[in-house]
């Protein structure tokens, strides 16, 4: 086997360990068997994992939770996985088979661990495997860096692959396999109690049932419908159409036969015009103006942007990842002002995001009195942000990454389409009324109305909701221009010569943007994990990290745009965006301009 052809072939991150796993090599196959090598692979990862768990974590007996998406390869890495953990006598599996990264995170809590087979929003010849603990996300960037370092000591081990798989492939798994439904009825379940939680942000199951008690009944006589596109993901097969009847709200969904992925997986513009067109069609051929949300998730269903209908336009609209992430930021800190009122301690509110996040996160957080603390790109850094703020004493509600849309909702630990539609829904549904003591209590668009200083209009529709929002423009993260193919593998000095490339070009002014936007001054922000260090002197000190440069203009001392850059971890593409504080297209298409031709001069 050759060691560092295998080690450069997968990329080991915190987020997922991933590759090409299509025995043909092409990202775009649908078929279903893998190679000898990654048989092996995947009998080395969960090995892996167990020895972290035994000897790492000092748990004697795991009981480790198994599931999958609906890629192709999925059965034959999850055979793999599942023969080499029968092969460790103290560890305990449940199989799940087809389950979303929520639920099994959701249910692993009652577990020490789980593993589970994806590549989240990659193509469908990817795959890949994630790992948890029982705190309901993945690993931490330290704890994987643990299991990675097993991992690779024991490719060195083995000598010759056929004879490897040959020793694993005969063990037998049958009796995992007839349990899987039992455990899957379980998982579903447990799912579906958390997710009330979350939504609800009330512990107490008594109290809890109060409030859905109340909000099933607003629903109920106000309907409100959503749709799906399950583009054959993990959310075929979890709780949505019984989760939403169950609440009142009318359901319909398309592509929804589990393993059957009608078109790309990330849930992005090009793709959302799938259940865009969808929204449109259901409201014509229903003639009921109920229907306003649709959503479409990625392969694992931890991802869910999404499409609305405007009133304004008669028309369905897409909805760009920072405006659904803003919305459920916008929803969650409104709502925690609706349920504790001025027991809020506004002092100690806090959002967690990664780095690219536009900047209106902040302007919709100071309203609410609440901070926001960034992290390097990566839901488990922002996860892990989120709980040492919590050691702080900081109360973070809700966190996420701005730049895809992905939306988390405390006590949850992973993004969950679910939950940002129902932000969504309580927007809309929870209106002004009068108490039983007859107080006036305001409505969640109201509390946001009054907290950033815009007049409130009574019969609101999802338009007046979005037009409230801080106007940014901002660089999609799927656009062509985002991606930057580069040659550089040493990120920290590709990061030093841009510094160099970037200052000259700033003192001169050489493309004339800076006198043309009135930009005095500029400030770098660098991101590592969880860490945030402002005005740094140093580029290359973000290394693989995220790096963001900050331009002020005259009169101002908030920021009103700037550039940012990261290797991805999980694909081999160098990420830029372009942040812009009004609607100002020309503007965030000069300043990316810019960026790309810096690095390209460093990119030597």
């Amino acid at each position: 086997m050759e060691n560092e052809k295998l080690e450069h072939k997968m990329i080991l991150s915190a987020s997922g360990w991933r590759k090409i796993f299509a025995q043909n090599g092409n990202e775009q196959d649908f078929s279903r068997e893998i190679s000898e090598e990654n048989y092996a692979l995947s009998v080395l990862a969960a090995r892996a994992f167990a020895e972290y768990l035994c000897e790492k974590k000092g748990i004697l007996q795991p009981t480790i939770v198994v599931a999958k998406d609906t890629r192709p390869t999925g059965d034959e890495i999850c055979r793999a996985i599942l023969q080499a953990l029968k092969s460790i006598e103290k560890i305990s599996v449940k199989f799940l088979g087809v389950a979303s990264a929520p639920e099994i995170m959701a249910y692993a809590k009652n577990a020490d661990g789980f593993i589970y087979v994806s590549a989240s929003h990659n193509p469908v010849g990817h795959n890949g495997i994630k790992f948890g603990l029982c705190d309901g996300g993945v690993l931490s960037a330290d704890e994987n860096a643990q299991v990675k370092e097993i991992f690779l000591r024991e490719i060195e081990v083995v000598k010759s692959v056929s004879g490897f798989v040959k020793e694993y492939r005969e063990i037998e798994i049958e009796g995992i396999l007839e349990r899987r439904n039992f455990f899957k009825g379980e998982s579903l379940s447990a799912y579906e109690k958390f997710s009330s939680e979350v939504i609800s942000a009330i512990s107490d199951e008594t109290e809890r049932e109060k409030f859905f008690g109340e909000f099933d009944s607003i629903l109920g006589e106000n309907k409100i419908g959503v749709v799906c596109d399950f583009n054959g993901s993990a959310r075929t097969e979890c709780i949505d159409k019984s989760f939403f009847k169950k609440h009142n709200v009318d359901f319909l969904s398309m592509n929804d036969v589990s393993g059957k992925i009608a078109h790309e997986i990330i849930p992005e513009p090009e793709n959302l015009v799938h259940v865009q067109k969808f929204l449109e069609e259901t409201r014509a051929k229903s003639g009921s103006e109920k229907f306003v949300l649709g959503y479409m998730c990625d392969c694992d269903g931890d991802r869910g942007n999404l499409v609305y209908w405007s009133e304004r336009e008669n028309a369905a609209k897409i909805l760009k990842a920072q405006e659904v992430f803003s919305l459920s930021v916008l929803s969650e800190l409104s709502y925690m002002a609706w349920l504790f009122g001025s027991g809020a301690d506004k002092g100690k509110m806090a959002v967690a995001v990664n780095c690219p996040t536009s900047m209106r996160i902040d302007e919709i957080a100071q309203a609410f009195g609440a901070k926001v603390f960034r992290a390097e790109v990566g839901e488990a850094n922002v996860v892990n942000l989120a709980r040492e703020l919590r050691l702080q004493g900081f109360a973070v509600r809700i966190l996420g990454e701005g730049s895809n849309g992905g939306t988390i909702t405390h006590p949850s630990c992973v993004r969950d389409p679910l939950n940002t539609v129902f932000a969504i829904i309580k927007l809309l549904a929870i209106k002004d009324k009068n108490s039983e003591s007859g107080e006036k209590k305001k409505g969640l668009f109201h509390l946001w109305c009054e907290a950033s200083g815009i007049p409130y209009k009574k019969d609101f529709a999802l338009d007046d909701i979005i037009d409230s929002l801080p106007k940014y423009t901002t660089t999609g993260v799927s656009e062509s221009r985002a991606l930057l193919k580069v040659r550089s593998r040493d990120i920290a000095l590709l990061k030093k010569k841009f510094q160099s490339e970037f200052e000259r070009s700033f003192e001169s002014d050489s493309e004339g943007f800076v006198k043309k936007y009135s930009i005095t001054s500029w400030s770098a922000s660098l991101t590592n994990g969880t860490k945030e260090t402002s005005h740094a002197k140093d580029f290359s000190k973000s290394g693989t990290g995220g790096l963001k440069i900050l331009f002020y203009e005259k009169g101002s001392q908030t920021p009103a745009s700037y550039i940012w850059m990261r290797p991805s971890g999980t694909e081999p593409v160098f990420r830029i965006l372009c942040d812009v504080k009004g609607c100002d297209a020309q503007k965030e298409r000069d300043l990316l301009s810019w960026e790309t031709k810096l690095l390209q001069k460093a990119d030597v």
